[in-house]
């Protein structure tokens, strides 16, 4: 292979609609904007037309609109890149370093986060698959699919059977993927019978919502979740309207009077209309989450109603970062302070008698670990994620976790944060700055990567050079801390969390990831990014 290969003839794939030109670079064959599935607004996604010729697939393809416009804010923490929008964006990018139709590389299948409700398949510049194909010779496909009000408004009561699920769309869209996978990525050097789906927390919450959904059942064999356990409820707030009154009201807000007319409305006009409509909500008391809706297509969240006969059978890792939704500052100094000032910088928040038993619970937990960081401790994904695990392992599969928890040597120490075990799966900590400001940066790196590439070409994330990873029981999780030093802990934050939840005041959800960007230009005006 040269370093870059482009021309009319070749690289060319056939797959079932047609053929597809990419290019091949440094060893990774390219191939973006790939169609998997079309539909029309509020309609169940349907194959995508066949087409004549040679189709262009040099290019990312559009990605789901997004109902608000965010701030610009943290480049170092989670950096960002943002496409062209329309809602016509049922499309995937494909990674290989083969085009050998009998290769059968394993396959994974990446969900971007975001919520259900913003995010694209190429907005992380972590979320690139050119590492794993050209260092672990593994096929990555990377997914677009219709969100928000585009993905998850429930029109059912004003249509016939074409809109029966119309809250599920987005989900119908990530099955959908999985069905384009399955027939297609041979064509791609990929094994249609050994595909690992992952996401992180919106991503994360896809791969669980999948596993109640009986249409994906047989389309993966492996599912990682990374900080993506979390009650579906918390995206609709305390006091959720019916869709029905939500779709009354976009129909009033957006001037149509029925169901078609709303269907053929341009989508900008369309999110005027939706955005409009969460503010009435809000002004009385009221909300609507972009989430799945519970029903015959998704039978809810595994939580609530218990694990699908399906997913007990998927091998799974459930992970999350020590920090993840916990509180961040940026105190200097914190790496450089002695142990009574580390109490102090702690017991300013929480008082003596409590800070006591919480350094006494986290030394256990942590042995080593600057206490400041105990203040930043998750109670968002962690405790849920740690519920899920043990639950999980009632079924026949293997089910492991892990923490993410190394401290960066940024902005004075900070405790890893939502998002920043992302590079680490991808193999991407050389693209991504922040990664650098760990002095163990290479080794965690590979620690980490060589878990993830593991466990989706056999299903188990041992190593030889992680200690013993062992699968969950009921009643005995087995967590892989990667840290400094990464050690295999049994059961070993339980006291931690349940004692640290009793002290801390709840975090909401909502505030966390609906900031909006200021109306004006105003350095001081409040606002900010997404919180992915």
């Amino acid at each position: 292979m040269s370093d870059f290969t482009c021309t009319n003839a070749e690289p060319v794939v056939e797959v079932k609609q047609g053929k597809l030109k990419g290019y091949e670079f440094k060893d990774v064959y390219r191939f973006f904007g790939v169609p998997y599935a079309r539909s029309r607004r509020f309609e169940q996604p349907k194959e995508p037309r066949t087409w004549e010729g040679i189709r262009n697939a040099n290019a990312f393809g559009y990605v789901c609109p997004n109902l608000s416009n965010p701030a610009p804010s943290d480049e170092i923490s989670v950096p960002h890149r943002f496409w062209p929008e329309n809602e016509h964006c049922q499309n995937l990018n494909i990674f290989t370093p083969t085009l050998d139709k009998d290769a059968k590389r394993p396959v994974m299948v990446w969900f971007h986060g975001g919520g259900f409700a913003a995010g694209s398949a190429i907005e992380q510049i972590a979320y690139d698959g050119d590492s794993l194909a050209k260092n672990d010779g593994l096929v990555v496909v990377t997914v677009n699919h219709r969100l928000n009000a585009f993905g998850f408004l429930d029109v059912s009561d004003f249509g016939g059977e074409e809109f029966a699920n119309s809250g599920n769309c987005g989900l119908a869209d990530l099955v959908y993927s999985l069905k384009w996978v399955h027939e297609n990525i041979a064509a791609f050097g990929g094994d249609p019978e050994n595909v690992t789906i992952f996401g992180q927390s919106g991503g994360g919450g896809k791969v669980t919502a999948l596993g109640q959904t009986k249409e994906a059942a047989g389309l993966y064999q492996k599912a990682i979740v990374m900080s993506g356990v979390i009650g579906m409820s918390l995206f609709g707030g305390g006091n959720p309207a019916t869709s029905k009154e939500v779709v009354e009201l976009i129909m009033k807000n957006a001037c149509v009077k029925d169901l078609p007319e709303l269907q053929k409305l341009d989508y900008r006009l369309f999110i005027m209309a939706v955005n409009k409509t969460m503010d009435d909500l809000r002004a009385e008391g009221k909300s609507y989450g972009w989430a799945p809706h519970a029903g015959e297509y998704y039978v809810g969240d595994p939580m609530d109603v218990g694990f699908s006969e399906d997913v007990q059978k998927v091998p799974t890792i459930v992970g999350t970062c020590m920090a993840d939704f916990g509180a961040r500052d940026n105190v200097p100094g914190k790496l450089d302070m002695n142990a009574e000032e580390q109490f102090a910088y702690v017991a300013a928040t929480y008082g003596e008698e409590n800070t006591a038993k919480l350094k006494e619970l986290y030394e256990k937990a942590y042995p080593g670990k600057n206490f400041c960081f105990a203040k930043s401790l998750d109670l968002v994904f962690t405790p849920g994620s740690n519920d899920y695990v043990k639950e999980k392992a009632k079924g026949s599969a293997k089910n492991y976790r892990y923490i993410f928890a190394p401290v960066f040597e940024l902005n004075g120490g900070v405790a890893p944060w939502h998002c920043s075990d992302i590079p680490f799966a991808f193999r991407n900590t050389e693209i991504s700055p922040y990664c650098y400001a760990l002095p163990y940066r290479e080794r965690i790196a590979k620690e980490f990567g060589d878990a993830v590439v593991a466990f989706a070409k056999t299903g188990d994330p041992n190593t030889e050079i992680l200690p013993y990873w062992a699968p969950a029981t009921p009643d005995e999780v087995c967590t892989m801390v990667f840290d400094e030093k990464s050690e295999a802990r049994v059961n070993f934050d339980d006291e931690l969390l349940a004692f640290f939840k009793a002290i801390q005041p709840p975090v909401d959800i909502n505030a966390m990831v609906n900031r909006k960007a200021p109306e004006v230009p105003d350095d001081e005006a409040p606002g900010g990014s997404w919180a992915y």
